[in-house]
């Protein structure tokens, strides 16, 4: 039997980058979209929080399943069939045109998604040839997550204005094949080999949430996102209340969340310069800025100023992603990563679900830009709780030293058993 060539690890990368730049540009747009037009047609808080609830808030429910399958199965084969359901779903919101409806066919493809995205973190780890090249492939890909968050609510916002919402979804739909083909092309190691022969002593779905607050670090950088997204989110909620306050539509929706996502771009495609021992050092600065950043949209008097200080949250946010990737990967075992990686994942989701609810009676009772000034103290709260993760640099630069030819996680998966 003839055995597939594998597939050069940068060049691996790459094509996953590629991939999620593409699919990630048409669901921005199309998430953009459905957003947008669910407070148009309904102009309820209590819709416009359910759509967000079942497409970003999902993985708080789901995620601990999903990333069982990233952890049980070849991670390849689970990323392909995760955006094979997710296009169908897509599809299915072309034909959509009740409110409803369109939520529930993207909660559809919001469940498809999350094998993939807790996989294809996983797998990280096993593509790249050294262990030093882990900040750059986490950079590289999620240049290609936040580029497409950048053009995505634009274009969506455009298109939306110019042609309707039906052709977004269309146009997302097309862009997921596009990824899958991709994907398709990748061969090479994204489980570790000796995962493979190895006994796994825990093939509980609750392994990563057990590993996820059992290894200190994982734990406080966990608390204390918690606590961010608790605040933050509700200014998901506020955005499109945002744009229609200054009057600039749905135009205005897609511009600012293309400013953050711009500024992400920015900040992640920095994150490639990023070292173990500098990885805590961005994680903490990068909340302090986010903090500092949310305030400023909570006073701007003017669109322009809250355009700039969501392009600075969102470079801010890009770096401490990178950071964050490299050190929950380094840390976690092959064995449960990426149920790790889901329970950290889900962790947020819950928290984006609480601050969802909250945001309903706030966007009734205060103005919508003042949620922002909440989100900006819940950030600073979280930076507090993510100080003490400098004493890091020290702990990691040891464990380099002493040992620098093997991985960080190496370690870590010994100290487990």
């Amino acid at each position: 039997m003839q055995t597939r060539k594998v597939t050069p690890p940068r060049t691996a990368v790459r094509r996953l980058a590629l991939g999620r730049l593409i699919s990630v540009t048409g669901g921005a747009a199309a998430y953009t979209a459905l957003n947008f037009t669910v407070w148009d047609r309904t102009h309820s808080p209590g819709m416009q929080a359910l759509s967000l609830l079942l497409t970003f808030g999902v993985a708080g429910i789901l995620g601990p399943f999903a990333g069982a399958l990233g952890d049980r199965f070849d991670r390849r084969k689970v990323m392909i069939w995760s955006e094979a359901l997710a296009s169908c779903f897509f599809i299915g919101m072309v034909f959509a045109q009740a409110p409803l409806l369109l939520i529930v066919l993207a909660f559809g493809s919001a469940i498809s998604e999350l094998p993939f995205f807790s996989a294809s973190r996983a797998a990280i780890p096993n593509l790249v040839e050294r262990e030093e090249d882990i900040s750059w492939a986490n950079s590289l890909i999620t240049v290609g997550v936040h580029a497409g968050i950048a053009v995505g609510p634009l274009l969506g916002g455009l298109i939306v204005a110019s042609a309707g919402p039906t052709w977004v979804f269309g146009i997302n739909a097309v862009s997921f094949v596009i990824s899958l083909v991709l994907t398709i092309t990748v061969h090479g190691r994204f489980t570790d080999p000796e995962r493979e022969t190895a006994e796994d002593g825990d093939s509980g779905l609750t392994a990563g949430i057990r590993f996820l607050f059992g290894e200190p670090v994982l734990r406080r950088m966990s608390l204390a996102w918690l606590v961010f997204v608790l605040g933050m989110g509700m200014g998901m909620v506020a955005d499109a209340p945002i744009a229609e306050s200054f009057g600039t539509g749905a135009t205005g929706f897609g511009f600012l969340i293309a400013a953050w996502g711009s500024g992400s771009v920015l900040g992640s495609a920095a994150g490639r310069w990023m070292t173990v021992r500098s990885e805590p050092l961005w994680v903490v600065v990068g909340a302090w800025v986010i903090a500092a950043a949310a305030i400023g949209v909570g006073l701007a008097p003017w669109f322009w100023l809250v355009l700039v200080s969501l392009f600075v949250m969102g470079t801010a946010d890009g770096l401490t992603i990178v950071a964050e990737n490299g050190i929950m990967q380094r840390r976690t075992p092959d064995a449960v990563r990426s149920r790790t990686m889901a329970a950290f994942e889900a962790l947020l989701s819950l928290g984006l679900f609480v601050a969802y609810l909250l945001a309903i009676p706030l966007l009734r009772s205060i103005e919508p830009q003042r949620i922002y000034l909440i989100g900006g103290i819940a950030a600073a709260a979280a930076a507090v709780v993510l100080v003490p993760l400098l004493t890091l640099r020290r702990e990691e630069a040891g464990m380099v030293e002493i040992a620098p030819e093997v991985p960080v996680s190496a370690a870590w998966e010994s100290r487990v058993e």
